[in-house]
């Protein structure tokens, strides 16, 4: 008689519940995440369930013979979607968020003491505003912790005591990848890309396109700020200023390899994905130093800036010196190489299990 240990992930696969969504249009950058690592996870071993907002998901994902995506209505998601989640109950739930979905279930998970494992995973470095709520809960009763970059990871153990290791994202080679030639042509472009809100400054960004109207400036992305800064362009008389709209990622892409430098003065983050790209693009970045992101080596890739004075300066450093922007983009092109989905999307894979294996124990198999 032989006894064998085996882990349930060998009896059956995995079970592993997202609140996130599973749209192929979906560029936001948690869902770029989830979406990358649910790719890539072997289906023997994983079932994963997320979401899905529109009629256009992911065809990776819409592919995957293990993988159940949820439709989300115009009403009742919250009763509907937590069905999924209870019967039954999911081995693992993955980056939680901060929705109405995630506090029900919160809450059940105590109460009912389910035996689901809780994966977090924190995209913003940690201070009193960031880390409230349900951002702070999920810091504090998650198995295991992550953060998406070293500085990250500090601020959730400097904040909340609580030891979490770092996971970078990585970069979307269908999409983000270096141009084949770039001709000098003394018409130097700065390219935004993000959302429009107060902390990513895009107002800064005009009133540089004010001050340089010899570089053309082109911003890509929406949100609420998005009428003032139109509104301040055409105060300032900004000719030299496109606006974008919000871009897929193909077309960000495009974009990035047409561009000259990256401009990014966004004074909160974690660490932005759109950094990531830029670089595998070949387009150096001018970022700020606050969130210490690891897609720039400042003075090698790029410059990390601590002021806004030190903005305006680099950007005029970059904007005039072309052999230092080729130099940038190599250095930029050969960093970004290192952050590959398929090496992370197995790191979250044995994450997964030893989540799995510290919330039970072993199943013991008799073999004759």
């Amino acid at each position: 008689m032989i006894q064998i240990a085996m882990t349930l992930s060998q009896v059956r696969p995995i079970t592993i519940f997202t609140p996130s969504d599973a749209n192929a249009g979906n560029t936001n950058a948690q869902a770029l995440t989830v979406k990358e690592v649910v790719a890539r996870l072997p289906e023997d071993r994983f079932h994963v369930t997320m979401l899905c907002s529109g009629d256009a998901p992911d065809p990776r994902l819409r592919a995957r013979a293990n993988t159940r995506l949820v439709r989300w209505a115009k009403h009742g998601n919250t009763v509907r979607l937590l069905s999924r989640c209870l019967f039954p109950p999911p081995d693992i739930y993955f980056f939680p968020r901060t929705g109405p979905l995630d506090r029900a279930f919160f809450a059940l998970r105590k109460s009912l003491r389910l035996n689901t494992a809780l994966v977090t995973y924190i995209v913003m470095a940690m201070d009193p505003a960031t880390g409230s709520g349900m951002i702070g809960r999920s810091i504090l009763e998650g198995d295991m912790v992550f953060g998406n970059s070293l500085h990250v990871s500090e601020t959730i153990q400097q904040m909340f005591g609580v030891k979490a290791s770092a996971i970078y994202d990585g970069v979307d080679q269908r999409y983000f990848f270096p141009r084949e030639r770039h001709a000098e042509n003394g018409d130097v472009t700065v390219l935004y890309a993000g959302s429009f809100q107060p902390r990513k400054r895009v107002d800064l960004i005009i009133r540089q396109a004010a001050r340089l109207p010899g570089l053309r400036f082109r911003l890509a992305g929406k949100g609420e700020t998005d009428k003032d800064c139109r509104d301040l362009a055409q105060q300032l008389g900004c000719s030299n200023l496109s606006f974008l709209g919000h871009l897929s990622a193909e077309r960000l892409g495009e974009e990035m390899r047409q561009a000259d430098i990256f401009f990014f003065p966004s004074i909160l983050e974690g660490n932005p994905q759109v950094l990531l790209q830029a670089a595998a693009c070949g387009l150096p970045s001018i970022a700020m130093e606050l969130y210490r992101s690891d897609y720039v080596v400042n003075g090698r890739t790029g410059f990390l800036i601590q002021s806004d004075a030190e903005l305006s300066a680099r950007l005029d450093q970059l904007a005039g010196d072309a052999a230092l922007r080729r130099s940038f983009a190599r250095a930029a092109i050969q960093h970004a190489r290192q952050f590959d989905w398929d090496k992370i999307a197995g790191q979250w894979a044995a994450v997964f299990e030893r989540a799995w294996q510290k919330r039970r124990p072993c199943v013991q198999q008799k073999v004759s």
